[in-house]
């Protein structure tokens, strides 16, 4: 049975912290010594290389932190979570797959039971219990979707398959990395992923949108993306720039390996049964450059992509103005030792 960490911070004091066991299940995104946009994409099934993907909706220490954390970021500003009036259907279904996947996933924690005339959920964690029947709205304190996914960690965005595209009609984003979800609700699936450097060049987007639109109920998909946060924040939106922006500017060689955090999303794109939208489940991640280098294939794969990052993506990922810091930090830990294909650790025990 998962312990939960009920008392970490996510802004002011810090007090977020990784145990052993959650640095060990970290979603390490990088397969190989250097780094490039791909459509890096696969099948979500149950399992991967570390506990993170053991399943669908991943629940761990943070949990109760993390829940408590975006009910402070929705009090303080509440069009985090936006859904477009023609996707209450699409809420239903998330709200139904949710509920499913964890009440059989963590059976301990979660359960959920439906009889002809109304459902009952009881969440544990979060001493919620609650009687409702699905399809009615009234019978639940909120919306649907923002019912269930104030209970999971994550962001969570809906898409909509019309006019064969998708369009970002709906989201619950309380810790996004650098974007508006209101600024972007709308709009397509390329405009969306406009400012990303270089990858439209690829293709990638428009291989991303022609495979998403082919997706068939009951097999989601699954891959990860990265970016770097200074201090373990998971509120790092464009509209509380001027909160968390300046951080930046904080790091030094003394504190860069606890105040920087490699900020890992593992996303998973499900297609709906009776709306036909996309959910995208964006699974949010945290590890300090001192989590890292307690794994030493990680540490010495971190050292080298960073030190051959391409500058536009270094630029995009938000650390250009301390790539030095972090390539001079992360050398003492390569050795120059090969580092095996793939991101599992390699290792059962940290040094």
């Amino acid at each position: 049975m998962t312990q939960f960490k009920i008392d970490e911070t996510f802004r002011d004091d810090y007090t977020f912290r990784n145990s052993d066991g959650a640095i060990l299940r970290f979603p390490f995104p990088f397969e190989q010594d250097d780094y490039m946009y791909s459509f890096n994409v696969e099948l979500h099934r149950k399992g991967g290389p570390t506990g993170a993907y053991e399943n669908y909706f991943d629940i761990d220490e943070h949990y109760v932190s993390e829940c408590r954390e975006r009910a402070l970021v929705l009090l303080q500003d509440p069009s985090r979570c936006l859904v477009l009036d023609h996707m209450e259907s699409a809420e239903w279904d998330t709200l139904e797959l949710i509920m499913e996947c964890l009440a059989s996933d963590y059976p301990e924690h979660f359960e959920l039971h439906r009889d002809p005339d109304s459902w009952r959920w009881i969440n544990r964690p979060l001493e919620i219990e609650h009687s409702f029947i699905f399809g009615d709205r009234s019978t639940l304190p909120c919306s649907p979707f923002e019912y269930i996914t104030r209970q999971a960690q994550g962001d969570f965005l809906l898409q909509d398959h019309r006019n064969n595209n998708l369009y970002i009609d709906g989201g619950m984003v309380t810790s996004q990395a650098d974007w508006s979800l209101e600024f972007d609700v709308g709009m397509s699936f390329i405009e969306w992923h406009a400012p990303v450097p270089l990858a439209h060049e690829m293709g990638v987007f428009e291989s991303a949108v022609n495979y998403l639109m082919q997706m068939e109920y009951g097999i989601p998909v699954r891959r990860l993306n990265w970016t770097m946060t200074v201090n373990p924040r998971l509120d790092t939106s464009q509209e509380n720039y001027p909160v968390w922006g300046p951080d930046r500017r904080t790091i030094t060689r003394q504190n860069i390996g606890s105040k920087l955090h490699l900020r890992v999303e593992l996303q998973a794109a499900w297609r709906l049964p009776r709306s036909n939208a996309i959910l995208f489940s964006v699974r949010g991640y945290l590890a300090s450059l001192d989590d890292i280098s307690r794994v030493p294939k990680w540490a010495r794969r971190l050292h080298r992509v960073i030190k051959n990052l391409h500058p536009e993506i270094a630029d995009y990922k938000g650390i250009s103005g301390y790539r030095d810091l972090v390539t001079e930090h992360m050398a003492q830990f390569d050795d120059g030792a090969p580092t095996s294909p793939g991101t599992q650790p390699d290792t059962k025990t940290l040094i």
